[in-house]
């Protein structure tokens, strides 16, 4: 009887994406003769594709266009700042040959590339999810096929269209960067996840879960539904800054917008009134009924939300209070956590829940409530100069990342002011569901050899890693 394998080769897509995946091998293979600069060369070209002005602009334009999702003006900003920091951590990195040595222990680490990428992609992030991944791809030596999402098909192809001039300025293999042609289906990426030898996935939780189903090894992210702790030591004003500009930029469509605000009650009437006058409008009644009708009108989250402002949002819910309809965000208190109030859960939109705690303790619960629900993995938010509670969330919840006193959705993905790898794609861990914790990177796209050489034998008696032990307990 024929089998999985067999029944994916008759598939309509089957043709299609066989060609472009063997046009990439053979791209791949003049790339992995490539030496550290020629690759680096590679990598320049990509990234000017989207960081020139010009072209990162009409980019931004028609990711708005197309999808209806964000802001033209924030994705201008997100396509630069998240294509420049890759640079910078990528800058000087050596990715081909020997990478590292440990003579200590006999050992040589050498890059190799895992070969052809599938990267799936978002709508969300139609340019710079895409952009970051072909430049780690690059950078690795690989080649790499890009599946985006049908709402950011144009967008992508023209990314690629920008990638492939700079390629032909360098004289570089156009193959090493493609798109699945449109119209982009279910069959045709998965497909494509079966063909290439590494899948890298971004968006919906049905994509990561065919990522990891397709045979294909596979890096996927969890969901998000960031909560911000604010305690009775924080600067209120300078906490409510960071969350409004976190909370509106590109219309809260990154996974690590907040979605809910946990402040402890010592601290909360003088926490609202900060974020009342930084443009938020807290919702009561039959406001908070009617916004709560237009984003879940059929117990899902509607596509006429997401990415909108907090006005057009009002005007969408038809909201009576006139202030919603210039508000920067729309507040909503929390009438539980779960499918019951589905405000508890990721709104993708400038949308934000509050609790109120009566403690620390207290907070901590509520968060881990949440993420109980949807969320876990991915990270918190603390606004506080106690610097043992970041030590202490970090310990307890099931988060891979805190992040104190900074704008949480430009933080978390990295940025100029913190230490983490800059990316578009979070690893939530096995809380997520995910086979990973770190904010993807280059070092997830290479395999790495190692070469073991001898060293005098040195086997240690037993006595010297059980004596404690045996102190202790006897033999």
């Amino acid at each position: 009887m024929p089998g999985p394998a067999d029944a994916a080769s008759r598939s309509p897509a089957a043709g299609a994406v066989a060609d472009l995946v063997a046009r990439a091998r053979a791209a791949q293979a003049i790339a992995d003769g490539y030496d550290q600069a020629r690759i680096d060369e590679l990598v320049a070209a990509a990234a000017w594709a989207i960081l020139e002005p010009g072209r990162n602009r009409a980019l931004s334009e028609l990711a708005v266009a197309d999808t209806g999702i964000g802001d033209v003006e924030d994705k201008v900003r997100k396509n630069h700042r998240k294509t420049l920091g890759l640079l910078r951590d990528l800058h000087g990195m050596k990715t081909v040959g020997v990478v590292g040595e440990d003579a200590a222990r006999g050992l040589v680490e050498i890059a190799r590339p895992v070969g052809v990428v599938c990267a799936v992609t978002p709508s969300t992030n139609p340019a710079a999810t895409p952009a970051n991944k072909i430049l780690n791809a690059l950078k690795a030596r690989n080649a790499v096929i890009v599946a985006p999402s049908p709402k950011g098909a144009s967008t992508c192809a023209r990314l690629i269209g920008y990638v492939h001039a700079e390629f032909d300025r360098i004289g570089a293999p156009r193959d090493l960067v493609q798109m699945l042609p449109a119209p982009i289906t279910k069959d045709a990426t998965a497909e494509l996840m079966r063909r290439c030898d590494l899948v890298v996935a971004t968006g919906s939780q049905a994509n990561v879960r065919a990522a990891y189903a397709s045979g294909t090894p596979a890096f996927g992210v969890g969901a998000g539904n960031v909560a911000a702790i604010v305690d009775e030591t924080a600067d209120l004003e300078s906490a409510a800054a960071k969350i409004v500009l976190s909370k509106c930029f590109d219309n809260a469509t990154s996974c690590s917008s907040e979605n809910s605000l946990v402040v402890l009650e010592a601290v909360a009437d003088a926490m609202l009134a900060a974020l009342a006058r930084k443009g938020c409008v807290r919702l009561a009644g039959e406001d908070r009924a009617r916004l709560r009708q237009a984003m879940w009108p059929d117990g899902k989250l509607s596509a006429k939300v997401i990415g909108q402002s907090a006005a057009a949002i009002a005007n969408l819910a038809g909201l009576a209070d006139p202030a919603a309809r210039d508000a920067r965000v729309l507040l909503v208190d929390a009438e539980g956590i779960g499918p019951d109030d589905p405000f508890s859960g990721e709104k993708l939109s400038p949308v934000l829940t509050v609790y109120r705690a009566r403690d620390f303790a207290a907070a901590k619960d509520i968060v881990r409530r949440i993420y109980a629900f949807q969320g876990a993995g991915h990270s918190v938010s603390l606004h506080s100069t106690d610097a043992g509670r970041a030590l202490d969330l970090g310990l307890t919840l099931p988060v891979a990342r805190v992040i104190v006193n900074q704008a949480h959705c430009i933080a978390n993905g990295g940025s100029f002011s913190n230490g983490l790898p800059v990316s578009l794609s979070m690893g939530c861990g096995t809380w997520g569901r995910n086979n990973f914790s770190d904010n993807l990177n280059v070092r997830h796209y290479m395999n790495v050899t190692r070469v073991s050489r001898p060293l005098p034998e040195r086997e240690p008696a037993v006595d010297d890693l059980l004596g404690a032990y045996f102190a202790r307990w006897g033999r």
